[in-house]
């Protein structure tokens, strides 16, 4: 399974994005501040610990059980200078702490409907057996 994830949108604090499914739009996705200003997939600016998105590139994503949420979560694996990454549930750019939060984007810097986009999302995931994002 193929899921892209297309930023649209670089805020002062928070990045909007169109999250596909094998080509397929699925819903929104609220990030933090992408601090790689050429969009290139390295770092321009300084990480900020919980405050910046993960650079552009493809990566792999497994279903494993978070200690944070207590609950099973997509991860995604090997991302560089960060670890932990998870897509869930939020609604602010203070929800992400680097994740990828799911929902609707129907107010400014903000996603709603997260609960309900995310566990529609999980039993996706939960069927498929290969899983990447592609974050462009």
């Amino acid at each position: 399974m193929k899921l892209q994830l297309k930023r649209i949108f670089f805020g002062d604090t928070y990045t909007i994005g169109k999250l596909s499914i094998d080509g397929i739009y699925f819903c929104d996705v609220l990030e933090d501040k992408n601090r790689d200003i050429n969009h290139d997939g390295k770092l321009d600016e300084v990480k900020v610990f919980g405050q910046t998105c993960i650079p552009f590139g493809v990566y792999k994503v497994i279903i494993t059980m978070s200690q944070r949420f207590k609950r099973e979560l997509p991860l995604l694996l090997n991302v560089p200078g960060f670890d932990g990454i998870r897509i869930h549930a939020g609604n602010t750019s203070v929800d992400t702490h680097g994740c990828l939060l799911v929902g609707v984007n129907d107010q400014k810097g903000k996603v709603s409907n997260s609960q309900a986009t995310m566990a529609k999302l999980f039993t996706i995931l939960k069927k498929a057996t290969d899983i990447t994002i592609e974050i462009t």
